[in-house]
């Protein structure tokens, strides 16, 4: 159920239950007094079906589900202030014998009795239904705590992660230096020896040559 109408509920009945004692203590008095306590009674009517229009509207925006039980629950409060005007209307209607006021008062102090029972039963469902609530918004915030807790955890992996493949990319980027390196030196070696070939050849042809000569010159001689 909405906590918002909710609010509304526990501030009517506590209003409520107010007006039907002021109702009570309004039939006994007589004169000025009486007045005053009739014209607070009123006040606190334009009070209560200001509350009973905002649970109304708080009521008709609800799930479906959930709007037929809160609309049953505010018929009964628009019967209950009902029957304060009521109240008001007998105790304002003129001048009443001592039987007729005392089966006023009588009438009254039930009704408050009946009201106050009623009314403190629907506080006590709200607040349990308010502490319910509390528990579930504790829960819920232990369990944001938890996966926060994880979610910083895993970022953490991650980032540890990150580093190590960091790490092995500038490995990978020494190790392609080196080898270039490496290549570069491997072809200067290569390059140098090919060098070193062709000067040994034309060395050992240039002496089988010189040998040649020599030989031929004695053997002509």
């Amino acid at each position: 159920m909405s906590s918002v109408f909710e609010g509304y509920e526990r501030q009517y009945c506590e209003l409520s239950a107010n007006l039907s004692k002021k109702c009570t203590v309004a039939a006994s008095l007589d004169g000025e007094q009486k007045k005053q306590k009739v014209s607070e009674v009123k006040t606190g009517i334009d009070e209560a079906e200001a509350l009973i229009r905002k649970m109304d509207l708080e009521a008709r925006s609800l799930q479906p589900n959930v709007k037929a039980v809160v609309l049953a629950k505010l018929r009964e409060y628009k019967s209950d202030l009902n029957n304060i005007k009521s109240e008001v209307k007998k105790i304002v209607a003129g001048n009443l014998n001592p039987s007729a006021r005392d089966e006023l008062l009588e009438s009254s102090m039930v009704y408050v009795v009946t009201a106050s029972a009623d009314q403190r039963e629907r506080l006590m469902a709200s607040t349990e239904r308010l502490n319910k609530s509390g528990d579930r918004i504790e829960e819920s915030r232990r369990t944001m705590f938890e996966t926060e807790d994880l979610g910083v955890s895993i970022l953490q992996d991650l980032h540890a992660q990150r580093q190590s493949l960091l790490h092995a990319n500038n490995t990978l980027h020494g190790v392609d230096d080196n080898v270039g390196k490496s290549k570069k030196i491997l072809s200067n070696i290569s390059r140098r020896m090919s060098r070193n070939k062709w000067i040994i050849t034309t060395i050992v042809i240039v002496m089988v040559l010189v040998i040649a000569s020599i030989l031929y010159f004695k053997l002509s001689k």
